[in-house]
């Protein structure tokens, strides 16, 4: 079998440090010997080229050119156990060949080099070769110079209908239809291919597949995990990134969008929004928990996600000690936490809508938003100017309305009164009164108050205290105590305009809707038909409590202007003989949710002299007297109807977690063992010590980290960023590791390809479908997938690509190949998150029956997977194969478990898929059976099937027939799964059969499989 290396070896030698002697040392030496201080025994370190060259007491750890006097060796090769390396308890064994490694590495001089991924990135020459005809681009030259070292040839071009297939889905995510197909097959120019690559790169379904990894990567879901998993709506900054990728938006703005966007200078709408990449991160708002801990949790999860997709480095080792491995410290973990620390998030709750957010808007609701806030700047002057006009009469217009309310003030008749001699009550600044007195047993007074509503649908009646009551009392009474019995409600109208008449209405209330407020006991009976009945309130020695009465009509009353409402009370107590108390009263009008308050505070604030007014009266006398203007009060209408408008579509537009830093700086602590409790010395914000600096004038915030990490000087981004799109298109990466590019993860493959293509991507631009293109379009990319004996046995996972890329599809993309195929698939794109078919009782069963699963119907039970909804403890049952998004994920998961195969022959979406497509060729115009076979192939793997696939699927078919013509139940059942309507005219046992034909299909390998 061939060795895969990262590079040739530098010297003469054949062992090379980084690719052989590093590895070794990783895996065996450093957990005790490595960068970690904390546990470094014997103050021996060999992750270093300074610690394998000092020496150890009188003797050389290393000494180049001779392993007999180097302390490694002798250790490695000691027969004594208490002398050997690694000691025995470790269960680490060097083999012979490593062992024999390391002495040929020492005898041919011992040469150290750093890591190979913390070296700055230095552009490779491009190799010469012997069949430069072959390569279409320097990727081919590289992959073809390894090849040559290896003894292989490269494959030939796959089949044009297999790389039709291949591109399309890798860049759409979707299969060529068959008119696609049709003419990249008849089109028979040189640059056919390229033209077919840039038709692609320009379709909207280009981000839609290119997001999906990254919402791997981003850990995005549409709730917040743990037990609660509230409901989030992060989907709009999901289709951020969809239209990010789709217009190209390059790489370095990409990141620095994401992780600083609101920190830009003159930051838009669309970099705020960006920054909801670091809020993605799962929100623990279960009981019991400390705010404080999760605040930590969510900083230490956006700086291990920043690490993992920029950098490519296992931070998370280091929350609680030095790495084991890497040259990664405690100190550089919190320096890098620094950066994050800064946000006013504080921890708490669960709530979705954590501050800061950022509320989201359709373009028709922002366009309507903008006319609304012209509209009321119009309004307002207009206001501001009419309110002038309305000063310069102020003193007039007061006088006239005092009179006016003067006339039909409060009043109270005592039984001993005669009617003409009815009393004008006190109002006092609030709008309340004093009324009663001394009352015989049975007699009962009667308070009349002005009231103005259009329709009467409710009122409130107010027991207050007051200065002059008895104390901690209600009332001024002999016990101290106030009870009301017998209350009845009459409203007196005018019987004609300008008339001394009246017509008196008594009120019927409905007895379930009185309710009492804070009262010490209800009445027994509320107010009814029965006028006996009555309300009460016993207060007792409760101090500072509102006692109060809402009694809601049996149905809304037209109120006449210049109505009043009248009550009479009466005591029903032996001992209460004194019984005066300070009420309130307020209506609510059928038309308007809100409380009015009656004119006796607009009269009380007119009679108090201007220099002695409240604000509050200010603002009633300045409203009242605008409400009988009529400009005034149609524009004010005006002006409510907008606002009420404005809130409507604020409360229905989505609101997004998104970044901001608080003002004052949060300090930043290294955290003992990484408890949020235990903090330990102060450190600043600042990059690791084993990389290149934050240059001096850099920001020391996210926007200054965000920029290093896509500065000139940064070895890691674009190398790890150009291995993550590789993986995308070849199944597995130049390094197979793509979230390690420490010690210990791989090596790459093609190492000089690796810098090659990162230092272009770098100085183009960071111009991402530049490098899909030039990806897609190498000769590389374009082999075929078939694998001969010499190829399995020398490179089985072909690491040095001597054949084209094939593996399998994820539950993603085979599902949307179905829809597609079946001509279901829904075009829309973007918006709220969808539920498509799923199993009965899955949330219900991880949610403790806290969440019900509500199935949409139509239209979005075919959308895309990109906009499935993902609840983050248990994710859509169909993409069994999908990264769980609790954390950053950016090693693709690939299986071919029992649970793949059942779901792609029974689950509602593919079996409906299935019907859906054999109605399609059905109703074609093809003329056979064998002719609608094709069609299906077409449709699915973008070719015509072989004779011996057509014969063995037409045998299929005939046998399915006389099955379905046997059982016409079972042929009915088949047909109805799924929700799409079905062509009745088709007979069902022809149809049936042709979805099972058409589910084989679907589920063969070739389907399943992209190659």
């Amino acid at each position: 079998m061939v060795v895969v290396g990262a590079w040739e070896p530098a010297a003469a030698s054949d062992v090379d440090f980084t690719r052989d002697v590093r590895p070794i040392l990783s895996e065996n030496c450093f957990q005790c010997h490595g960068p970690d201080d904390a546990a470094r025994q014997a103050n021996l370190r060999l992750d270093t080229r300074e610690g394998l060259l000092e020496r150890a007491g009188d003797e050389p750890v290393v000494a180049p050119g001779d392993p007999g006097r180097s302390l490694l060796y002798r250790r490695i090769v000691a027969a004594d156990p208490e002398e050997r390396m690694p000691p025995p308890d470790s269960k680490l064994v060097l083999s012979p060949a490593e062992v024999e490694t390391i002495r040929k590495w020492i005898e041919g001089g011992a040469e150290w080099r750093e890591h190979w991924s913390l070296r700055p990135i230095a552009r490779p020459e491009i190799p010469r070769v012997s069949r430069p005809d072959w390569a279409a681009n320097p990727i081919d030259a590289f992959v073809l110079a390894k090849l040559e070292r290896a003894g292989l040839a490269p494959s030939p071009e796959a089949e044009p209908f297999r790389l039709l297939r291949r591109v399309t889905l890798d860049l759409t995510g979707l299969p060529p239809t068959p008119a696609e197909t049709t003419a990249f097959l008849a089109d028979q120019a040189p640059d056919a291919y390229e033209r077919l690559v840039d038709r692609l790169l320009a379709s909207p379904a280009f981000g839609e597949r290119m997001a999906w990894d990254w919402l791997d990567a981003a850990r995005y879901a549409d709730s917040n995990g743990y037990q609660g998993d509230r409901e989030r709506t992060m989907w709009p900054w999901r289709d951020w990134v969809v239209e990010a990728f789709n217009r190209n938006l390059p790489y370095d703005e990409f990141t620095i969008d994401q992780l600083a966007g609101d920190l830009r200078p003159g930051a838009t709408f669309d970099q705020r929004l960006a920054t909801g990449f670091c809020r993605n991160h799962m929100i623990n708002g279960e009981g019991g928990r400390i705010p404080e801990e999760n605040r930590v949790d969510y900083v230490m999860d956006m700086t291990e996600t920043m690490g993992t997709v920029w950098l490519g480095l296992t931070l998370n080792c280091c929350r609680c000690h030095d790495h084991k491995f890497d040259p990664l410290s405690r100190r550089d973990y919190y320096g890098l936490f620094a950066f994050f620390n800064q946000t006013p998030v504080n921890g708490g709750g669960g709530d979705p809508q954590t501050p800061p957010i950022l509320t989201v808007y359709r373009a028709e609701q922002q366009s309507r938003l903008e006319r609304i806030t012209a509209e009321l700047r119009e309004i307002e002057v207009r206001l501001r100017s009419r309110t002038e006009e309305l000063a310069q009469v102020q003193t007039e217009w007061e006088v006239r309305r005092r009179a006016e309310l003067e006339q039909t003030a409060w009043t109270m008749l005592h039984p001993s009164q005669a009617a003409a001699e009815r009393q004008t009550l006190q109002v006092l600044p609030d709008g309340s009164v004093l009324a009663g007195g001394p009352l015989a047993d049975q007699d009962a007074y009667t308070v009349a108050a002005p009231v103005r509503a259009g329709r009467l649908a409710a009122i409130r009646l107010e027991a207050l205290r007051h200065e002059s009551l008895t104390q901690n009392s209600l009332s001024r009474a002999d016990s101290g105590n106030f009870v009301l019995t017998n209350f009845r409600v009459t409203l007196q109208t005018p019987a004609a305009p300008d008339s001394a008449e009246t017509a008196v209405t008594p009120l019927l209330f409905r007895a379930a809707q009185a309710t009492f407020e804070q009262g010490a006991h209800t009445a027994a009976t509320a107010i009814d038909e029965d006028p006996q009945t009555g309300w009460a309130v016993w207060e007792g020695r409760i101090v500072d409590r509102e006692h109060a009465a809402v009694f809601i009509l049996r149905e809304p009353v037209a109120v006449p202007p210049g109505s009043v409402l009248t009550f009479s009370l009466r005591h029903d107590s032996p001992h209460v003989r004194h019984n005066l108390g300070r009420f309130r009263l307020s209506v609510t009008a059928a038309a308007e949710p809100q409380v009015t308050v009656g004119e006796s505070a607009l009269l009380a604030a007119l009679r108090t002299p201007l220099a002695e007014r409240s604000p509050e009266q200010r603002q009633l006398i300045r409203g009242d007297h605008q409400s009988t203007d009529a400009v005034s009060s149609g524009l004010v209408a005006e002006q409510k109807r907008l606002q009420e408008e404005r809130e409507a579509i604020e409360k229905a537009a989505p609101k997004v977690m998104v970044m901001a830093d608080q003002p004052e700086r949060r300090p930043t602590f290294l955290l003992e063992r990484g408890l949020y409790n235990q903090p330990g010395e102060e450190v600043e914000a600042a990059v690791p010590a084993s990389l290149p600096p934050l240059p001096s004038e850099a920001p020391r915030n996210r926007l200054g980290l965000a920029q290093w990490l896509v500065s000139p000087n940064n070895p890691l981004t674009a190398r790890v960023t150009v291995n993550r799109i590789w993986q995308q298109f070849f199944g597995i990466g130049l390094v197979k590791t793509p979230e390690d590019f420490g010690v210990q993860g791989e090596i790459p493959s093609h190492g000089e390809l690796l810098d090659w293509l990162a230092d272009d991507f770098r100085s183009h631009g960071w111009d991402v479908k530049r490098l899909v293109r030039q990806i897609v379009t190498s000769r590389t990319y374009r082999q075929s997938s078939r694998v001969t004996p010499e190829h399995l046995e020398r490179d089985p996972e072909n690491r040095l690509l001597a054949r084209g890329p094939r593996f399998r599809m994820p539950a993603w993309m085979l599902r949307d190949q179905a829809l597609a195929a079946a001509g279901l698939l829904s075009p829309v794109r973007g918006g709220p998150p969808v539920n498509t078919y799923q199993p009965p009782g899955v949330w219900e069963e991880a949610t403790f029956g806290n969440k019900k699963y509500v199935q949409d119907h139509g239209e979005a039970l075919y959308r895309r997977s990109l906009y499935i909804f993902w609840r983050r403890i248990i994710g859509p049952t169909m993409f069994f194969d999908n990264a769980a998004r609790q954390v950053c994920t950016v090693k693709v998961v690939r299986t071919n478990t029992p649970l793949h195969a059942l779901l792609t022959l029974n689950d509602v979406t593919y079996v409906e898929a299935a019907r859906a497509l054999a109605e399609r060729v059905l109703l074609s115009d093809a003329d056979s059976d064998a002719r609608r076979v094709d069609q299906v192939y077409l449709r699915v793997l973008a070719r015509p099937p072989l004779d011996a696939e057509r014969s063995v699927l037409l045998a299929g078919l005939e046998r399915s027939r006389r099955e379905f013509e046997r059982d016409p139940q079972a042929a009915s059942a088949l047909l109805a799964v799924g929700e799409s309507p079905r062509r009745e005219e088709i007979p069902a046992a022809e149809h049936a059969s042709w979805t099972a034909l058409c589910l084989t299909v679907l589920n063969l390998d070739e389907a399943l499989t992209r190659e």
